[in-house]
């Protein structure tokens, strides 16, 4: 059993992130599509057999691309979204220095939520229940595997941390996350493990 995580395309870096309703951009689209082409072209090798996104546009946008090629509908799930930095989502970086001054990722501390939004341990403690029913569904055979699961950085740093057994906070280091990038966790004798990083081969 397998989950290959994918970082949605490249979006407007102008913007705040989060749980912006922003979409890609032309290269967000370009990589999406590399990516499903590619897929497509390794089918024998990766036999994915559900595809499950975050809801959010960006990441929507990329598993649409990725479908058409697999011809697998995708399952947007709530759960898997980046961290909820609320009132600031999709607001001009500029805007959100005059209006938030000083309030970032990790400047919070880890129980300070954002304003409107979620605060890093909320953040963490979500990603981590949602990992651990998604593994319980594969291993239960409610979700055929293998998975691909289309997300944030965000959410793929924070499980980096989770399956190397190390703690994590909002101020820990940031793993080489690129966008359309794919990292594949595989079920071991050992359990969940990471084989496969940062992959992106498929892009020009």
């Amino acid at each position: 059993m397998k989950i290959f995580l994918v970082r949605h395309g490249a979006d407007d870096e102008g913007y705040r992130g989060g749980w912006s309703q922003r979409g890609l951009t032309e290269q967000g689209i370009s990589q999406s599509e590399q990516l499903g082409n590619y897929l497509q072209h390794h089918a024998e090798q990766y036999e994915i057999h559900t595809i499950i996104s975050s809801d959010l546009p960006r990441a929507v946008q990329t598993a649409r691309e990725v479908e058409q090629k697999l011809n697998i509908p995708s399952s947007f799930v709530k759960d898997w979204r980046e961290m909820n930095n609320g009132y600031l989502a999709g607001m001009l970086h500029e805007e959100a220095e005059k209006n938030y001054p000083g309030v970032y990722f990790n400047a919070l501390e880890m129980d300070s939520p954002f304003p409107g939004g979620e605060s890093p341990r909320n953040f963490y403690n979500r990603i981590c229940a949602s990992f651990d029913t998604l593994c319980r569904d594969m291993e239960e055979q409610k979700i055929k595997s293998n998975v691909l699961l289309i997300t944030h950085g965000g959410v793929i740093n924070i499980l980096y941390y989770l399956l190397d057994k190390r703690e994590w906070s909002n101020k820990s280091s940031f793993h080489p996350i690129d966008h359309t990038s794919m990292h594949t966790i595989e079920k071991s004798d050992n359990g969940w493990i990471l084989s496969s990083m940062n992959m992106v081969s498929h892009l020009d």
